[in-house]
């Protein structure tokens, strides 16, 4: 079965959010992954997707930050590039 390409973004898109269900302040600076996408016209920018900050620990935000980041870039015609980095936001 082929999935549209704007279903698959919905799909994409819910799993960011099922993933990232978070509780900001309780969990340390250590365990918390942010995924990042550049820009189409300037390939150094870091543009903030989602930060991953579950109150289980690294490996489970780092693993949920990887998937997400995987979801985003195999999409069709993607052409920015996402990454994940340890830590929260930074411009």
């Amino acid at each position: 079965m082929k999935v549209q390409p704007m279903l698959k973004f919905f799909v994409c898109t819910f799993a960011l959010f099922a993933f990232s269900a978070c509780s900001y302040g309780s969990t340390s600076d250590g365990q918390i992954f942010t995924l990042y996408r550049n820009s189409m016209t300037d390939e150094n920018m870091r543009i903030h997707v989602a930060t991953f900050d579950a109150s289980e620990n690294e490996a489970y935000n780092r693993g949920n930050c990887e998937q997400a980041q995987l979801l985003f870039q195999n999409q069709p015609g993607v052409k920015t590039k996402f990454w994940c980095e340890k830590g929260r936001f930074k411009k």
